[in-house]
């Protein structure tokens, strides 16, 4: 008996294939960009937190995925009260805080809860993170 098991691999690395990320780092975190980026992602960069929560506040619908890099912007007390401020919007746009003062990752089982991540996010722990956050969300390839 032979078994063929058949892996697309062309869309294997695809977590986030079209999702609308708005991320809200400094220019200097390429890195990061790239990253989600190669998960699928379209990514939109913000480099000022009002800027960013502002345009989530006003059309939460815009967007799939809300990623912070939390040690531009204050650490990760920053990133939590970035999550308090867009109050409703963040129950309908998952986020995504990344910080280097993360000790334990967070994948919280509660959809209104930021994920924590350890910064800088590997390639693998940001794949993870965008499968959990996206998980909800149709993706429909034809």
């Amino acid at each position: 008996m032979q078994v063929i098991r058949h892996q697309d691999r062309d869309s294997a690395g695809l977590v986030g294939l079209g999702a609308r990320v708005l991320l809200l780092a400094p220019q200097a975190n390429e890195a990061l960009f790239r990253r989600i980026a190669g998960l699928g992602g379209r990514v939109d960069l913000e480099v000022e937190l009002y800027s960013a929560l502002d345009a989530l506040i006003n059309d939460p619908a815009d967007w799939d995925l809300f990623v912070m890099d939390c040690d531009a912007f204050g650490g990760l007390d920053a990133g939590r009260r970035a999550f308090a401020m867009l109050g409703l919007a963040a129950e309908r746009v998952p986020m995504i805080l990344a910080s280097a003062e993360c000790q334990t990752q967070v994948f919280p089982e509660d959809r209104r809860a930021p994920i924590l991540l350890r910064a800088p996010a590997t390639a693998t722990s940001l794949r993870v993170a965008m499968e959990h956050a996206l998980h909800n969300r149709l993706n429909f390839r034809f």
